[in-house]
């Protein structure tokens, strides 16, 4: 499966801070935002991952993280020229995907807790490599559905029945989250979406094709997995003092790369140290990674 960190949009909610750094790049307490996706992504087990970013803010972020292989991870870049919508990556991706399956995950959105270990992906990857589930969407329950896209479930709980987009009289509480798992298929559907009103290609009409055609799987995560966005100034914040707290309680790190690398057997004791020869000159977290060694 491949792996796909949307990254585009002009950041308008966050203006006047993306007028001086592209939103993917803000701090999110000690990392940059786009971490925390690529440490997602990594930790199900993608390891071939396009950053689809603006023409803008595309070279600063591949200046971050370059082509991946500090990481034991390969990463390759592409331009959305306008933010013509989420549905679009599928367009602009489709020569990266060829005849793979594919996760896409929002470059804003944040995961946390038991989500790695409250779900096999394998099992996901390979249903969706046979066709037995066609499309993988992830549910959390919300006190204010109102604000995001809305997933009514089937009798049984694993199949969507409805989904609305920030709907006045939502029918669950449950909102849908920024990962997906898409079979190939989904390169064709998005080619065939027109633009909506707001003139993007929706992931929510990618999501009711799959609805339509009784393919839409929905996993929903339980109360002990933190679900973020860090998509305006409030929600920047309160992902950063989460960030902080646990961090700061435990004294370990969220979403620390090199960890995370070494935890997944991409890089050994040897790439480890050379990392940590290359950070003499931050001693904290020098630190931390000689922790993860010993």
């Amino acid at each position: 499966m491949k792996g796909i960190i949307l990254a585009g949009g002009s950041g308008t909610r966050l203006k006047p801070l993306t007028e001086i750094i592209c939103k993917q790049l803000l701090p999110v307490y000690d990392k940059p935002m786009i971490h925390y996706p690529l440490s997602t992504l990594i930790n199900i087990g993608i390891r071939d991952i396009m950053i689809i970013s603006t023409p803008t803010d595309t070279p600063y972020i591949q200046k971050t993280l370059q082509n991946g292989s500090k990481y034991g991870i390969n990463i390759s870049y592409a331009i959305q020229d306008k933010p013509n919508g989420i549905a679009e990556a599928f367009i602009i991706a489709k020569d990266f995907i060829k005849n793979d399956s594919v996760c896409l995950i929002l470059g804003d959105n944040i995961f946390y807790g038991s989500i790695f270990n409250q779900i096999n992906f394998k099992v996901f990857f390979n249903k969706i490599k046979k066709n037995e589930n066609e499309a993988v969407i992830f549910a959390y329950r919300v006190s204010d559905p109102q604000r995001y896209g809305v997933v009514e479930l089937e009798s049984n709980g694993n199949f969507a029945k409805t989904i609305e987009e920030k709907p006045l009289n939502p029918k669950s509480n449950w909102a849908v989250t920024g990962i997906y798992l898409y079979n190939n298929s989904v390169i064709k559907y998005a080619q065939q979406l027109k633009p909506s009103k707001r003139q993007e290609l929706e992931i929510t009409d990618i999501n009711q094709i799959y609805l339509q055609r009784g393919k839409l799987a929905v996993v929903k995560l339980d109360r002990a997995v933190a679900w973020l966005d860090a998509g305006t100034h409030d929600s920047l914040l309160e992902a950063s003092n989460f960030v902080h707290t646990i961090e700061k309680r435990q004294g370990l790190k969220i979403a620390c790369l090199e960890e995370v690398a070494f935890n997944n057997k991409l890089i050994g004791k040897k790439e480890l140290e050379k990392i940590i020869s290359q950070n003499s000159k931050d001693q904290n977290y020098q630190e931390y990674l000689k922790k993860i060694i010993n």
